[in-house]
């Protein structure tokens, strides 16, 4: 399963760095480097996440890897002791292709342990709203599952601070309700105006152009924080972003507003960035609109908001 030439995974470093819809040949790359400091382990989730479903390795000092998967909620891994680094990223690169046999060569060991209880049942009220949070951030298509089950114990506190969610009891909602809508998008087989969305942005990525989704809470920090992204000044002219507020306005079917410059904070850079952002929208099929005034946002309506959940 591929996307765009890309496997139809998310890689997680120790770094905490991740990589989605990376090639075989980068994922052969980050199993057989790591190692080294603040490098020692990589998870590979599937796009979408389905929770409790992944492949892991880690590299120890004398350079063995310890290499596991999980199917889902059972209360068992599977792990194996593999010296070939060749061997763990060919096994990795098969189970991202969910290949029949993909987990032949390697002699795996069922290591057992307990399941959690289930949370307890939470009373019609909390558990209603609770889903109803669920839901918008599950529209907003952005955040992952952890993200998820975390903002949605901090929406349902009170005033003193307290929540009647657990994190135990969010858990199980979001994980039910995230599974609904990654069967729901199954039927979005065209690509979907995020996708356009998406595509453009990886243009403008390849031409020089720093291009970040859901970026910070708003415009003010996205400005601010921005310039953090870059990795060689030399090799980007400037920046384009939408911040979550934006996104949630977007998934509530009123569009959306992207922010731009040019890193050398002048007019004539900034609005030929958004001239380049507006020719990289039309060319992915996406309607805008601007008056090629570098002091205000570009705004992609009419838009239909289906993002595919990555996790």
């Amino acid at each position: 399963m591929e996307n765009d030439g890309g496997l139809a995974v998310k890689v997680r470093t120790e770094s905490g760095r991740t990589h989605a819809r990376i090639a075989e040949r980068e994922l052969r790359r980050l199993v057989e480097r790591i190692g080294g400091e603040d490098d020692h382990f990589l998870v590979v989730q599937r796009i979408p996440d389905r929770p409790l479903v992944f492949i892991q390795t880690a590299r120890d000092e004398g350079g063995v890897y310890d290499l596991q998967h999980r199917t889902g909620s059972v209360p068992h891994l599977w792990v194996a002791r593999v010296a070939d680094p060749e061997l763990v990223a060919g096994v990795m690169v098969r189970w991202a292709r969910q290949e029949d046999g993909w987990d032949a060569g390697i002699a795996w060991e069922r290591e057992e342990f307990g399941l959690p209880e289930p949370a307890p049942a939470l009373a019609p009220e909390p558990a209603g709203r609770a889903e109803g949070h669920v839901r918008e951030m599950l529209r907003d298509g952005c955040p992952d599952i952890e993200t998820i089950i975390r903002e949605t114990v901090h929406l349902m506190q009170g005033g003193a601070g307290s929540s009647p969610v657990s994190p135990a009891q969010a858990r199980e909602i979001v994980e039910r309700l995230w599974l609904e809508r990654v069967e729901e998008q199954q039927a979005w087989t065209a690509p979907t105006d995020p996708d356009r969305l998406e595509r453009a942005f990886a243009a403008l990525e390849r031409a020089g152009v720093v291009a970040r989704e859901n970026f910070t809470c708003c415009r003010s920090c996205g400005m601010t924080e921005i310039g953090a992204e870059v990795d060689d000044p030399s090799q980007v002219r400037g920046f384009v972003f939408f911040h979550r507020q934006s996104t949630r306005s977007a998934a509530e079917g009123h569009g959306l507003s992207l922010y731009y410059g040019g890193f050398d904070g002048s007019e004539e850079t900034t609005a030929a960035v958004g001239h380049e952002v507006v020719a990289a929208l039309t060319a992915a099929g996406l309607p805008t609109t601007w008056d090629g005034d570098p002091g205000r946002a570009i705004e992609v309506t009419p838009l239909e908001w289906r993002k595919r959940l990555v996790g």
